[in-house]
């Protein structure tokens, strides 16, 4: 096996302290992959196939806006096909994943909080107008859901075939719309998580914690028909879940995590029996700069 064989066939785990005799929780720990969450996968199939295309070629140069795992996947990606990485991250996301990217060989440059992910996809998409980079633009490739139908569908229903509920959160939407497009056809009830401050369920767009989930506009290719629910979750409860995930299973897990937990619970309660499987999409040794484990200053138990 060779490190970049590390990408994929990540770990399903029972939730115990979570879960009932008849409702199980069981969460897909994307952590396990080789740069430390599930964008590895959208970096890998981005790239290979915008080589396949003929796209890109080694040497080039890609350039992509992201808040940080994105960044990191398709370093790593990169690297293996001797290309440049140009990375455009909003001030305010960990500093961590900022650190990382930079390690792995990315060129990363800061745009203003204020203009969120949306102010730094315009100068990505800038950037390789003027200097000839291929801009991989994760919010509108179609490929984005792609990256995720053959790889962590099909390891969800080999390890968990017996599946009634996904729970996923939504950025790019890619994650939700590749996994649930398969689901769809096997009776599954497919549910969105998003922070508050996130648009899907309706509210309005303004700043929030819960790094990596939540979107300004509707992603081009999230489709409606696949959405079965949609769970609005509070910073609060985001980050006091990853703390209890700490203490009570020992997996340590993102604030997105948290927030993909406190979903399952809800739908836990509402309902007799089940198989809920849940997404958690990085761990929290990135986010230690941003108080992770005593968000508010508050230490949870």
């Amino acid at each position: 096996m060779k490190a970049f064989d590390l990408i994929g066939n990540t770990p399903l785990v029972l939730l115990e302290h979570y879960s009932t005799d008849n409702v199980k929780i069981f969460a897909k720990l994307e952590s396990y992959n080789l740069g430390g969450s599930i964008k590895d996968r959208l970096g890998k199939h981005l790239i290979e196939h915008a080589l396949a295309e003929g796209n890109i070629r080694s040497g080039d140069t890609i350039v992509e806006a992201t808040a940080g795992n994105t960044g990191i996947g398709l370093a790593i990606v990169a690297n293996h096909y001797n290309m440049n990485c140009v990375i455009f991250a909003p001030e305010g996301f960990s500093e961590e994943k900022m650190n990382i990217m930079k390690a792995l060989g990315a060129e990363v440059r800061r745009t203003p909080r204020s203009e969120g992910m949306l102010g730094a996809r315009q100068q990505a998409q800038s950037y390789a107008e003027q200097y000839g980079a291929y801009y991989i633009n994760q919010f509108e490739n179609e490929q984005n859901p792609q990256a995720y139908v053959h790889t962590l569908a099909t390891e969800i229903l080999e390890q968990c075939p017996d599946i009634t509920h996904l729970i996923a959160g939504a950025g790019s939407g890619g994650t939700f719309t590749g996994i649930a497009s398969v689901m769809k056809e096997h009776q599954v009830r497919n549910i969105i998580v998003e922070p508050e401050g996130s648009i899907l369920a309706g509210g309005e767009a303004h700043a929030h914690d819960t790094e990596g989930i939540g979107v300004e506009k509707w992603p081009p290719f999230l489709k409606r028909d696949l959405i079965d629910d949609i769970k609005v979750i509070s910073d609060q409860d985001a980050f006091t879940n990853v703390s209890g995930l700490a203490l009570n299973e020992g997996i340590l897990a993102g604030s997105s995590s948290g927030a993909a937990l406190q979903a399952a619970i809800d739908v836990s309660k509402q309902i007799e029996q089940g198989h809920i499987v849940v997404i958690f999409p990085d761990g929290s040794d990135r986010y230690m700069s941003k108080n992770i484990f005593n968000y508010g200053g508050k230490d949870y138990e």
